[in-house]
């Protein structure tokens, strides 16, 4: 007599069954997930492509800060390492975009309000790189000035066009672990998106008032509407999708000299004449 089967998976019950029934499910949400482009390994292709994508800074041929120009907003790694007892001393960084992973997946750019980190990553990318905007008169390729209002704005296209944001403290709107004044970026220009550059010297800043900002050294960029200096945070860290990156707050940190501190010191970045260009 021929061996006949009398057990195959069309006559299971129970939670034999069931277990039949999730795995057919498992395998089907993973390739509607696949159809949708919604898989990790998607996510992150897409990442590289757009958020991570190298971008070229512009080329400073005077040494100076022009409007129209794709600049990085850099800090300098602590100059004293010593005081840095239970945590990691400051490394070079630079302020970033702190995007909702998700939404920016979605949409394939940065768009509706975002925080703002520094990242030890200072290749520039759409993340890392800002655009130097007027808010009145003044065109591009024309300098900005010391102590002259101006927007710092992401890029256009994947990097959303958002503008640099803060507003005085409050309780319930401020950054999350240092308490001091949040900046983020929004959709719109307002009076809390003014911002100006002072001398990296207290001592000279009425001499050099509206004179051209240079490109690639130290200054100061303070925010319009509440007087308070960009800040990177360095005893605060921040968990995000690229990892652990500084807290950025518009707070002035005065050492005994009434000059504000390395925290405050930011350099804004460009290429210089005969620089390799980024391909």
């Amino acid at each position: 007599m021929a061996h006949v089967r009398p057990y195959n998976p069309s006559v299971r019950v129970a939670n034999w069954y069931e277990d039949n029934v999730l795995e057919e499910d498992t395998i089907k949400d993973f390739l509607d997930r696949r159809e949708k482009g919604e898989l990790l390994i998607q996510k992150a292709s897409n990442l590289q492509e757009n958020i991570l994508q190298e971008i070229a800074l512009s080329t400073s041929r005077d040494g100076y800060v022009h409007f129209g120009d794709v600049v990085m907003f850099k800090n300098f790694a602590a100059k004293d390492r010593t005081k840095y007892e239970n945590k990691d001393p400051r490394d070079d960084n630079v302020l970033c975009v702190n995007m909702d992973i998700s939404a920016m997946h979605e949409a394939k750019c940065i768009q509706g309000t975002c925080g703002v980190t520094s990242t030890k990553a200072v290749r520039p990318c759409v993340r890392s790189a800002f655009v130097i905007e007027s808010t009145g008169d003044s065109v591009n390729e024309q300098p900005l000035r010391y102590c002259q209002p101006f927007y710092i704005r992401t890029t256009p296209g994947q990097g959303g066009g958002l503008y640099l944001h803060s507003d005085t403290f409050r309780f319930n709107k401020c950054a999350k672990k240092s308490r001091h004044q949040e900046v983020t970026l929004v959709s719109e220009p307002s009076k809390l998106t003014k911002w100006k550059v002072l001398p990296f010297n207290p001592q000279i800043r009425m001499e050099f008032e509206e004179a051209p900002v240079p490109a690639n050294e130290n200054v100061i960029i303070v925010h319009c509407e509440t007087n308070q200096a960009i800040c990177i945070e360095d005893a605060f860290m921040i968990r995000t999708a690229f990892g652990r990156e500084y807290e950025v707050s518009a707070h002035t940190y005065l050492d005994s000299h009434r000059a504000e501190k390395e925290v405050n010191h930011i350099c804004i970045s460009m290429k210089g004449p005969g620089d390799r260009v980024v391909p």
